[in-house]
């Protein structure tokens, strides 16, 4: 009854969320009933609901195989280093930003910041590939002046952890940057007048005042990320690295296992059954993190 009074209250602002509303619930509940098929053997001529129900028989897919340890395994660190990396690189670029004090350079900047963001993971894959190729990549050339071997790098998986650790940062701490950044906006001048007559550096600003008044947004987009922890990055991923089999050890994830699965088994039971494995765990990490991050800061839990 409550929900009810509040819509009546407020009907204009439904009204307003109502696109928003349908859209999620259109392209991310519906397709929710899709994870009956990992129960299922599916038969296309029967759909999801006429074909035979098989219990957890297609988990063993996936958990009676070697493979789900090393993909699980690669998800987590992969991801691990991803929110790190990208979340410390986005505060620290944040700060910098606001400490320019031109309007027109800094808008300048943070366009070039953010601009790596629109590049679609195909052209990232050709600039990486020229930049990494064992023939004539320019890295090996600069190794070449130095006087040192070339490397191959699409046959060394041990490189590639770092390699897609450096590619995700370049192309996501610009948009981080800017979340942060409207952030500290909103942080009132008078804290910053205060700090400069009491002496206070341009440094002791930032550690006393703007980090700890944008806590807040930090603790939100680390529980953000951790809710995708389980969540390899699909397009960066397969786009970068491929099929490329001597690389799998190191970058095969739970997203590229599942699509290789369906491609070459043609399976889709047992396809949807890694999904599943990977939405559950994937609920579990923001149920626990959130009730951490509400212990530390009751305003920056989700829920």
């Amino acid at each position: 009854m409550g929900l009810f009074r509040d819509i009546r209250k407020n009907a204009w602002l439904y009204l307003l969320a109502l696109p928003g509303i349908i859209f999620l619930v259109v392209f991310s509940y519906l397709p929710m009933t899709g994870h009956m098929l990992a129960f299922k053997d599916y038969r296309i001529n029967k759909g999801i609901w006429g074909s035979p129900w098989v219990g957890f028989k297609n988990f063993r897919f996936f958990f009676g195989g070697v493979n789900w340890l090393p993909v699980t395994r690669n998800t987590l660190f992969l991801n691990a280093l991803f929110i790190i990396a990208g979340l410390g690189a986005a505060i620290v670029v944040s700060l910098l930003l606001n400490e320019i004090r031109r309007a027109a350079y800094k808008k300048v900047v943070q366009s070039v910041i953010f601009l790596p963001y629109f590049v679609s993971w195909m052209v990232v894959s050709f600039i990486v590939y020229a930049m990494l190729n064992t023939k004539d990549g320019t890295i090996n050339r600069m190794l070449a002046t130095l006087g040192h071997a070339p490397i191959s790098w699409y046959s060394s998986p041990q490189y590639w952890p770092a390699i897609l650790t450096i590619i995700n940062l370049w192309k996501s701490a610009g948009y981080n940057s800017v979340i942060l950044l409207a952030a500290i906006a909103g942080i009132s001048g008078e804290y910053y007048e205060s700090a400069v007559i009491d002496g206070a550096t341009r440094f002791q600003q930032m550690r006393l005042i703007t980090l700890p008044l944008i806590r807040t947004t930090i603790l939100v987009l680390l529980l953000l990320a951790l809710g995708r922890i389980f969540y390899g990055d699909f397009g960066m991923i397969y786009g970068v690295v491929g099929d490329n089999t001597p690389l799998l050890a190191t970058t095969d994830v739970i997203d590229t296992y599942s699509y290789r699965a369906l491609r070459n088994l043609a399976n889709f039971s047992m396809s949807s059954a890694v999904v599943l494995y990977q939405s559950v765990m994937g609920l579990i990490v923001v149920v626990v993190f959130n009730a951490i991050v509400h212990r530390v800061d009751e305003n920056a839990r989700l829920f």
